[in-house]
């Protein structure tokens, strides 16, 4: 009977935690460069002291995220890029470490500062600042440049140039800040990724999230249902063992 109760309650315990996963995806369906996570689960057997072969568990595998490209959106907007190919911007992480993101909806900060999401966006001395009431404007290989204010077209002078980075096979992972990171090394130090020249960036425009609501919506249905059926396993499982006891008492 145990044999059931390893597998239900198993299968509901992973169920619960892609509902997570899902509901992570659901809830970003509209922020822009978001990757979806991925969730899967396999079945082991139960490993111990006492137990028997027939006994089997199901355990998360490794989790990893959807690196399909989102859809385009013409915005217009001058401080808006959607980065093309396997392109990530580089921002300062709360501990002060480089992370990357593809979320391209920037923003200036009261200091001038150019942030992703309120995240300091790396140029290639460090964080990248913008004169106070100046015009912004970046270039397709990154490159932020102003015009001051009062000042014409032609005074149009460059500030700086975003951190692009390339993710190709950089086995890029999310972190719980939503921000992507390289494995770490052989000393357990993460190696931030060289800047890309090649790299190229759509102003104006912004890449929406890769996931999809209407298959999100049918996932967490079809979740809903299979946590529901587990539990009636287990349900039934309990209740066949207490007529198996009952019996045994009769026999007894």
């Amino acid at each position: 009977m145990d044999r059931i109760l390893y597998t239900a309650m198993s299968g509901a315990s992973q169920t619960m935690a892609q509902q997570e996963v899902v509901s992570h995806n659901l809830a970003n369906v509209s922020t822009s460069g978001f990757r979806a996570q991925l969730h899967a689960a396999r079945a082991v057997p139960v490993e111990g002291v006492g137990t028997l072969p027939t006994r089997v568990s199901t355990v998360a595998s490794t989790p990893g995220a959807d690196f399909r490209a989102g859809p385009i959106t013409r915005t217009g907007r001058a401080l808006d890029i959607a980065l093309e190919g396997e392109g990530w911007i580089a921002v300062q992480a709360a501990g002060g470490g480089e992370a990357y993101t593809r979320r391209g909806d920037l923003q200036l900060d009261g200091a001038g500062m150019l942030t992703s999401n309120g995240r300091p966006v790396m140029g290639e001395g460090g964080p990248l600042m913008v004169p106070p009431g100046a015009d912004t404007f970046i270039g397709s290989d990154g490159t932020v440049s102003v015009i001051g204010v009062g000042e014409n077209a032609k005074a149009l002078v460059a500030v700086g140039r975003i951190k692009l980075v390339d993710g190709r096979g950089a086995g890029l992972q999310r972190g719980d800040d939503g921000l992507f990171r390289p494995p770490p090394g052989a000393d357990g130090n993460i190696v931030p990724l060289p800047a890309s020249e090649t790299l190229r960036v759509t102003s104006g425009a912004l890449e929406g999230s890769n996931v999809s609501a209407v298959e999100t919506m049918v996932s967490m249905i079809d979740l809903a249902r299979r946590y529901e059926m587990q539990m009636k396993v287990i349900g039934t499982a309990d209740e066949n063992a207490q007529r198996a006891n009952s019996l045994l008492s009769l026999q007894g």
